[in-house]
């Protein structure tokens, strides 16, 4: 029995195989893969940029290959688990896992095998072409053609029945895994009780993707034209004969920025804005309103302000 507070025996190895790896970590798994080997191609093929033009292209598949051999190296070799499977915590276990209560780790042959199926198949299917294309026209040649067509056929088919299948039970997503008896398993035991009860992680999914939605809406939405509607149904009409309109501190003040206004342009309801401020927004918005009553911005007309002249008299 394990002391309290520790790790308990066996926590390099798989947990209880009745708990059962999520199929979305499995694929998400293979997902990682696939960004790491392209993060290292592109690494790679930089090392070359100020080299000639197409100097690595003759030998593409064969530097993938070495590359995804060294990876392999360092993660399914040392370790039976792809660098998404580690991030994940999950890795490779041989068949014996869905018997005992302590599965085994993968053995030499089936990590092998592995890269033989992951690495060799790829290769193949990219050089498959050229090769055929180095083969002379003859009828031999062209049933070497229509056999690896239909290899390829066959493989896929295969492929997708497996996909199928694991999509059903949850195992063994790749054909190259059925048929080497490896499955992925947790890399360490999991506990049967869970830190964090199903309602919170129910509830907390929910307010993130409804944060996510408001985070989407809210862009959308114009306060200030919201507020303008708003504030029109609580207040009085405002009459179209604004005589005295221009006494008021409104004509102190642009309706959209708040500031002194810059070239003091007035609406039909009487308001006054900055003629930059409200001529953009015309023209982002062809159905604009005033902000402070809500009314449709129809004439733009410079501000006129009645002056007054007075005589002064010197003693």
């Amino acid at each position: 029995m394990a002391d309290a507070g520790g790790e308990t025996p066996g926590a390099g190895e798989a947990s209880d195989p009745a708990v059962r790896v999520l199929r979305i970590s499995q694929l998400d798994a293979f997902e990682l893969d696939g960004a790491l080997e392209q993060l290292v191609w592109s690494q790679f093929s930089q090392c070359f940029q100020h080299f000639k033009p197409g100097l690595l292209t003759p030998l593409e598949p064969e530097l993938k290959a070495l590359l995804q051999l060294l990876l392999w190296r360092f993660t399914v070799y040392s370790h039976s688990a792809t660098a998404g499977q580690a991030l994940l915590g999950i890795r490779y276990h041989g068949a014996a896992a869905s018997g005992p209560r302590r599965s085994r780790l993968l053995s030499r042959r089936q990590k092998l095998g592995l890269a033989l199926c992951a690495v060799g198949g790829r290769w193949l299917k990219e050089r498959s072409h050229s090769l055929l294309l180095r083969l002379p026209a003859d009828p031999h040649a062209h049933a070497a053609r229509r056999a690896l067509a239909l290899l390829t056929g066959l493989a896929s088919a295969a492929s997708l029945l497996n996909f199928l299948q694991f999509l059903r039970r949850g195992a063994y997503p790749t054909l190259a895994e059925r048929l080497l008896g490896v499955r992925a398993a947790f890399s360490r035991p999991q506990g049967a009780q869970r830190d964090v009860s199903f309602h919170f992680v129910n509830r907390e999914l929910l307010w993130h993707g409804f944060a996510e939605f408001l985070i989407f809406l809210l862009p959308l939405v114009k306060v200030w034209k919201l507020k303008a509607s708003v504030l029109a149904l609580f207040s009085a009409p405002h009459s179209p004969d604004h005589g005295d309109a221009f006494e008021d501190a409104g004509c102190t003040e642009c309706g959209l920025c708040g500031e002194w206004p810059t070239l003091p342009h007035a609406i039909a309801c009487g308001h006054v804005f900055c003629y930059y401020c409200i001529k953009g927004h015309s023209i982002s918005d062809m159905y604009v309103t005033c902000p402070r009553c809500g009314a449709d911005v129809s004439a733009l007309e410079p501000l006129r302000l009645p002056v007054e002249m007075v005589d002064l008299h010197h003693d």
